[in-house]
């Protein structure tokens, strides 16, 4: 039990966003695992570590709508659907 503990991150304190209110935080940490999915040709693995960031301060409702959205082309976000670059 204690190495799970140890293996679970979440994101590191981020000054641009200082108030307790992280919906701003989760926004930008989501659209940044877009970009990283982006730069990497939708390498997931390559990825991984800053969708962690993303999924430990976003609520999974909001990460699933997002997933959703971004599959059916319908996210306002950062835009990467796996086959444009």
């Amino acid at each position: 039990m204690s190495s799970l503990v140890n293996m679970i991150k979440t994101s590191p304190a981020d000054k641009r966003f200082p108030s307790q209110n992280q919906a701003a935080h989760c926004w930008n940490r989501y659209n940044e695992w877009v970009l990283c999915l982006k730069g990497t040709d939708g390498d997931e693995d390559a990825c991984k570590g800053v969708r962690q960031m993303a999924s430990s301060i976003c609520p999974v409702e909001w990460t699933e709508k997002w997933d959703e959205e971004r599959d059916e082309g319908k996210f306002g976000g950062i835009q990467f659907g796996g086959d444009d670059h």
